[in-house]
């Protein structure tokens, strides 16, 4: 079965109807909002001028066995955007809850994007440089309504940027980057899914969008559990693995069975 990557187009998909506040029950009541100071920060240092759109990005998947890498890019005008009650970093939240506000965060952005880059993209290039397919990805169907002037990325690792000098000595040809040419400075954040609005809201669009892919995923190839283990390395689905045997939506470069996995992060609810 061929491997396909998706992505979605932007400010312009088609919208969900559900209704603000729909089953809204925060995972920890100790998790503070986040908001928009590191935004109003990043924008205050571009200069004067302005107004100046900054883009809040967060991948999903990044450890996950099969399917996706998903990066969620949601462009704001700092100075003129509201607090968006509910927004968290979208591992804290229920998945009720973070269906319930897509619409709200897609309404509140000035753009937004979702891109992804598939198992067999990862497994022909690497993680870090599907990373960056993702995010340039989710810049395109950004840019398609409003540009960032700049990105403030979660994490402390710029996988966005293109790398400072191409390997001469690569056998592959790396991909071409759209966000390359965007001259848009990229400032990473230790925990910015969790302290920065408009990040913590990419994530919940990533999430959610992956989730249903996953899903889709599941109904194609139903003995691994997508649907519930969203393509991360639980003990079941490497069961699965060892008795069905890895799927072209398998990260087949990945060491999939065994004791000693490749590194993954903590798998989102």
């Amino acid at each position: 079965m061929p491997t396909r990557t998706t992505r979605t187009t932007g400010r312009s998909a088609t919208r969900s109807t559900t209704a603000r506040g729909a089953g809204t029950k925060l995972a920890p009541a100790a998790a503070l909002a986040p908001t928009l100071a590191a935004e109003l920060e990043l924008a205050a240092g571009l200069g004067e001028g302005g107004p100046w759109l900054v883009a809040g990005c967060d991948e999903v998947g990044r450890g996950a066995l099969a399917g996706p890498v998903s990066v969620g890019m949601v462009v704001i005008d700092p100075a003129a955007a509201a607090p968006l009650a509910d927004v968290r970093d979208s591992k804290l939240l229920k998945a009720a809850v973070r269906e319930s506000l897509v619409p709200l965060i897609r309404d509140w952005a000035a753009a937004w994007g979702v891109g992804h880059a598939s198992a067999a993209e990862i497994d022909e290039h690497g993680l870090v440089t599907a990373l960056r397919l993702a995010g340039n990805r989710a810049w395109e169907a950004a840019a398609a309504t409003a540009s960032p002037h700049a990105v403030l990325l979660d994490g402390n690792l710029d996988w966005l940027s293109a790398p400072a000098q191409e390997d001469l000595l690569a056998t592959v040809a790396s991909p071409s980057y759209p966000f390359d040419a965007s001259g848009a400075p990229v400032r990473t954040r230790i925990k910015g899914d969790l302290t920065c609005l408009s990040v913590a809201a990419a994530s919940v669009l990533a999430k959610v969008e992956r989730d249903a892919l996953m899903a889709t995923y599941d109904e194609l190839e139903p003995n691994y559990g997508w649907a519930d283990n969203k393509g991360y390395g639980t003990a079941a689905h490497r069961r699965a693995i060892t008795d069905h045997g890895a799927t072209a939506l398998h990260r087949r470069s990945w060491r999939l069975t065994g004791a000693a996995p490749a590194p993954r992060e903590r798998q989102e609810p």
